[in-house]
C-alpha cells in the first residue's frame, strides 16, 4: 500500500524555499541560442564579463571602443564581452510504484528535491522542464522560466502519482531522442533498474547534457538487516511486477548482497566521475535541506 505523499502546502513551504535563496547551480559553458540571463556562453556580445579586444569594422558598436588604447596606440579597438545566456534544466523524475512506498516514501524526497533545483534555476532566470518516468516517460512541462513559476513548478510535482515499473533505460533513450537544447539533465532516481546497471550507465552516455545524478536511497539498501522484517524463510513480493520469490535470509547471503550493492553504487559513482557529471546521495529517511546544503558548500554548484 502506497504511503501519504507530500501535498501542496506541505512541498511549497516558504522556509523551505528561503533557505536556498543564496544557492546558485551553473554550468561551465551553456549552448548558444538562449534568452540573455546568467549562464556563460561560448558566445561573445552583450554581457558584463570582459572578453577580449578585437580591431573596429564598421557597425560595431561605438560605445565599446576602448579609448585608452587609441590614446596609446593609434588604433581603433572595441571591447567584447562574454555573452550570458540562460541554460535549461531538465529534471527527469522516478515515478515508478516503489518510489510511492515504505515508510517515509522516496517520492517526498524526489519531490523536494526537484523544487528545491528548481527554484534555484528560475531564480537565475534559467528555465525548467520536468519529465516524471516509470515504464515510459511524459513531457509533464517542457519549458518553464520566471520566479513566479516556482508556484506552478510545486503544483505539478505534487500532482505527479505512482506509475508502473522502472524503466529508466528507456526513458532516458526518449528524453536523448526529443532533441532539446543542451543543458542540464537532473536524473532523480535510486537507479533500481531491471535491466541493470550497466545499461542505465551505457544509456546516460547518450545525452549530450551535463549530468546531475541524485540516488535516493535509505540505510536499509546498503545493509538489509537493519529492516527488522527481513530474517529467516521470508517471501519476497515486486510491487511494480507482481512477481515474488521465496529465500531464506542468511549472513551469507546478506554479504552477498551488500557486496553487489557496493559495486552497484560504485559503477554509478565511477561513471560520474569519467564523465564529469555532478552527483549526490540522498537519504530519504533524512531531512533533505541538510543533504542539498552539502552539495551546495561554498554557496554554488559548478558543473
Amino acid at each position: 500500500m502506497a504511503s501519504p505523499t507530500l501535498t501542496f502546502n506541505e512541498l511549497f513551504d516558504a522556509d523551505f524555499l528561503s533557505a536556498l535563496q543564496h544557492f546558485s547551480l551553473r554550468v561551465e559553458k551553456v549552448q548558444k541560442g538562449g534568452r540573455l540571463a546568467e549562464q556563460k556562453t561560448a558566445a561573445r556580445g552583450q554581457g558584463l564579463e570582459f572578453a577580449d579586444f578585437k580591431p573596429y569594422v564598421a557597425g560595431d558598436d561605438l560605445r565599446a571602443i576602448d579609448w585608452n588604447i587609441y590614446r596609446r596606440l593609434g588604433r581603433v579597438f572595441v571591447r567584447i564581452f562574454e555573452e550570458q545566456q540562460d541554460m535549461p534544466v531538465y529534471f527527469l523524475i522516478d515515478v515508478s510504484a516503489s518510489m510511492f512506498l515504505e515508510n517515509k516514501p522516496r517520492i517526498n524526497a524526489a519531490l523536494q528535491t526537484s523544487l528545491a533545483l528548481s527554484s534555484i534555476s528560475l531564480s537565475q532566470h534559467d528555465s525548467v522542464g520536468l519529465f516524471p518516468f516509470a515504464d515510459e516517460m511524459q513531457v509533464k512541462v517542457k519549458f518553464s522560466s520566471g520566479k513566479r513559476n516556482v508556484m506552478r513548478i510545486a503544483k505539478h510535482l505534487s500532482e505527479l502519482e505512482a506509475q508502473n515499473q522502472t524503466n529508466l533505460t528507456t526513458s532516458i533513450h526518449h528524453l536523448a531522442n526529443l532533441n532539446l537544447r543542451k543543458g542540464l539533465v537532473v536524473v532523480i532516481s535510486d537507479f533500481f533498474d531491471d535491466s541493470g546497471i550497466e545499461k542505465v550507465v551505457d544509456s546516460l552516455k547518450l545525452l549530450r547534457h551535463k549530468l546531475l545524478l541524485v540516488q535516493l536511497t535509505k540505510a536499509s539498501d546498503a545493509d538489509p538487516s537493519l529492516n527488522d522484517e527481513l530474517y529467516g524463510d521470508i517471501k519476497l513480493q515486486d510491487c511494480e511486477t507482481d512477481g515474488s520469490a521465496e529465500i531464506t535470509i542468511t549472513p551469507a547471503l546478506l554479504a552477498k548482497y551488500k557486496e553487489i550493492y557496493q559495486s552497484f553504487n560504485q559503477r554509478l559513482l565511477d561513471f560520474t566521475n569519467q564523465y564529469g557529471a555532478g552527483f549526490v546521495q540522498i537519504d530519504t529517511d533524512e531531512d533533505v535541506l541538510e543533504q542539498l546544503s552539502s552539495l551546495f558548500e561554498s554557496g554554488g554548484l559548478v558543473l
